[in-house]
């Protein structure tokens, strides 16, 4: 084969992917794993969050490990897949969203109730925290998971139409990453539709959603900027994800490599994802300031009234909750309430 066909060949097979090894280090590495996402490779995701966790575990295994990263410009990019991905061995590790494919993880979706979560750290720190006191049940018990989180306290952002009040909601078409989010919308008149990040831009632009339930950080990684105007800020959900890995892959490895996984993993990796959604956060604001769009922040009054408001659906969304088997969905419901107010109250006591 001839050098030039040879170096094309090669990078084909590289497309989509970033390799990622400990500084310094000569030799290949003995160990590759491969870890997908469902956003771009610029995504916060990738450039804060995966490939400093590929760093750690390379040093920390002094370069017998490196880490592939595939992201949403791969074949293994889909937001679909990547719990499948990683059960059937295709990946060896995977960041999803919890509500995508839906009803997957019925009991971590007890953490996307309205209002419940306002910061990302306290989110995270809660979700994880059920997770290791083994309330969530069957979720993820096909896995090893190395992590959950949330994001921070979600806004409405729409096109034409800008949200003050419940009634400016009534029969908006409005995106939604989970089913949980898809009962608060519906609760509130709105009409949710289903869609994966890739689609949010085309579709808004076509009109056929009218704006969508997420973070700052979402809209900007899509674009959605460009063409959303408003932009209601009362942080009335959250959704959760999770990083996981292939139980059998995990167990394979030699035990320094495992020990290095469980040092960097876990409760040293979720403390992280605060400080990180607030980075993420404040770029996307910072994109919808600087083209003149519309912030409209809910005060403290009108978010209880839009709270008190939702009752109904959280004790209707428990209650289903058992047909998917979870056997006391509002015991696990409480149980976040109570680890929010003491989270809450450890990161952000002087906050409002």
């Amino acid at each position: 084969m001839k050098p030039m066909n040879l170096r094309k060949t090669v990078m084909s097979i590289l497309a989509g992917a970033t390799m990622l090894a400990g500084a310094g280090v000569a030799q290949a590495a003995d160990i590759t794993l491969k870890v997908s996402h469902y956003l771009p490779p610029s995504h916060g995701f990738q450039v804060d969050f995966l490939e400093n966790w590929g760093k750690q575990l390379s040093e920390k295994t002094n370069g017998k490990v490196e880490v592939q990263i595939f992201d949403a410009t791969s074949a293994f990019g889909k937001i679909d897949r990547q719990a499948d991905q990683v059960r059937a061995g295709v990946m060896d590790m995977a960041v999803g969203l919890n509500g995508i494919p839906r009803d997957r993880y019925p009991a971590a979706s007890i953490i996307e109730m309205p209002f419940l979560v306002k910061y990302a750290d306290s989110g995270s720190e809660t979700l994880w925290q059920l997770y290791k006191e083994g309330l969530l049940g069957s979720d993820y018990q096909d896995f090893k998971v190395l992590g959950l989180f949330t994001h921070e306290g979600g806004l409405i952002h729409t096109l034409d139409t800008p949200v003050r009040s419940l009634d400016d909601l009534k029969g908006l078409r409005l995106r939604t990453p989970s089913p949980a989010v898809s009962a608060m919308l519906e609760s509130f008149g709105a009409s949710p539709v289903g869609l994966p990040p890739s689609a949010i831009y085309e579709n808004l632009q076509k009109g056929n959603i009218e704006g969508l339930v997420t973070t700052w950080d979402l809209v900007n990684a899509v674009k959605a900027n460009e063409l959303l105007k408003y932009h209601t800020d009362a942080a009335a959900y959250t959704a959760g994800f999770y990083f996981v890995m292939n139980q059998k892959k995990y167990d394979s490895l030699p035990e320094d490599v495992r020990a290095a996984i469980d040092e960097i993993s876990g409760d040293a990796l979720v403390g992280k994802f605060g400080d990180w959604w607030t980075k993420w956060e404040a770029v996307g604001k910072a994109a919808a300031e600087e083209r003149g769009n519309e912030i409209i922040v809910i005060d403290d009054a009108t978010r209880a009234e839009w709270q008190a408001s939702v009752q109904p659906m959280i004790k209707d969304y428990l209650e289903s909750l058992k047909e998917k088997g979870v056997a006391d969905p509002e015991a696990i419901y409480k149980r976040a309430q109570e680890l929010v107010a003491e989270f809450d109250a450890k990161y952000h006591a002087g906050d409002k």
